[in-house]
């Protein structure tokens, strides 16, 4: 499945719509991820937990797009849009949503 924030692909025409379609990833942070990035966060550097989880939200998110994408027949997504939100009481949890339309190309 072709993916791309452009609402066009160069050299490639559509030939149908089929309509928005959207994926979406909700992740939680555990305790342990939440105290290795305090740290993280005193002496500096990248944390590479949180860094992992968060990839694999993304890879969940486009997963669930190209899925739905392909369940309505089309062969790309065009306008792709990523969007993060921070949800939950304490802001534990972490969405990954994206969306874009499905088309097909020609």
């Amino acid at each position: 499945m072709l993916m791309t924030t452009t609402p066009t692909i160069e050299g490639r025409t559509i030939r149908s719509y089929h309509g928005v379609v959207a994926g979406e990833a909700i992740i939680g942070a555990n305790v342990f991820k939440d105290m290795f990035a305090a740290v993280r966060d005193i002496v500096g550097g990248r944390s590479g937990s949180y860094e992992k989880t968060l990839r694999s939200a993304r890879e969940t998110a486009f997963a669930d797009l190209a899925e739905a994408a392909s369940r309505l027949g089309a062969n790309a997504v065009v306008g792709v849009d990523i969007d993060y939100e921070v949800l939950g009481e304490k802001n534990g949890m972490l969405m990954v949503a994206v969306s874009g339309t499905a088309v097909t190309l020609v």
